[in-house]
């Protein structure tokens, strides 16, 4: 597999040697390869829609249920003493409140499919990523709870797309501690200065790339958090979308310039 690319700007204090070769590019999960908190927000309005067409429940009540179950279910999104599936239902059966109880396998399995359906790459991404494999090592590093993190990874058939996945879950450590940055490059064989991370949280995704001495870090705003504070970790580059980063790896002269460290703005989409 071929290493070639290289960074060729320098975007902050931290800088981008032209002389230094890219190996492998990490990536985050949710809300970076998968736009989760979005996929589950339209995953309960649809659902809202559906409680209210057809199963007669009050709009005013299907809206509470599925924001109810949308709230506990960020809360508190495994159980370990339970399956999936059975943690899940019981959420739903709390939802649904006694009147509607009854409904809450049928709309568990409602909703998984189309939390799913919303959650898919986009074929850009697909593109972008079939893109890299022939240049870079890929790996993914997320935090979370295995059972759920593995279920995402599974049922959108990411594993054909990385060399590595790494969910902290199954590991001692979590993002933004090195180990788990070091424990990728040691598989991957490559050195942490050959690497770069992509992610939305500035605390774990980027603090972490930083103090693992990776080669840089990019950053992908959230509407929680669109910009920078001024004790923030400093990224190397922010973009917008995650298909920039094909802007930032493969630039030739012509390329549009990108927002650097210092100016990011972001419709938080």
């Amino acid at each position: 597999m071929a290493m070639e690319a290289t960074f060729r700007e320098r975007r902050n204090s931290r800088s981008f040697s032209s002389s230094v070769s890219l190996s492998a590019v990490f990536f985050d999960l949710d809300n970076t390869l998968v736009e989760t908190r979005r996929a589950d927000s339209q995953t309960c309005r649809k659902l809202t829609e559906e409680l209210n067409r057809e199963y007669g429940i009050p709009e005013d009540a299907s809206a509470k249920i599925t924001a109810t179950y949308l709230k506990q279910f960020r809360k508190c999104p495994d159980n370990a003493t339970l399956t999936l599936d059975a943690w899940r239902t019981i959420l739903w059966n709390k939802a649904l409140g006694y009147k509607y109880s009854h409904l809450a396998k049928k709309i568990y399995e409602r909703w998984l499919y189309l939390r799913y359906h919303y959650m898919m790459l986009a074929p850009n991404t697909v593109s972008m990523l079939r893109q890299f494999r022939k240049k870079y090592l890929l790996g993914l590093i997320t935090n979370g709870p295995s059972n759920a993190q593995w279920e995402k990874i599974q049922k959108l058939s990411l594993e054909q797309y990385f060399d590595i996945i790494l969910v902290s879950g199954d590991l001692p450590w979590e993002k933004p501690e090195a180990e788990i940055f070091q424990k990728a490059c040691h598989f991957l064989k490559v050195r942490p200065e050959e690497c770069i991370m992509v992610g939305d949280k500035l605390e774990t995704d980027i603090l972490g790339g930083i103090e693992a001495g990776l080669y840089g870090t990019v950053w992908i705003p959230t509407m929680d958090k669109p910009r920078l504070s001024v004790d923030d970790p400093k990224p190397d580059f922010t973009i917008r979308y995650i298909t920039e980063l094909l802007r930032i790896l493969e630039r030739g002269p012509n390329a549009p310039e990108l927002e650097d460290c210092s100016s990011n703005g972001s419709d938080g989409s």
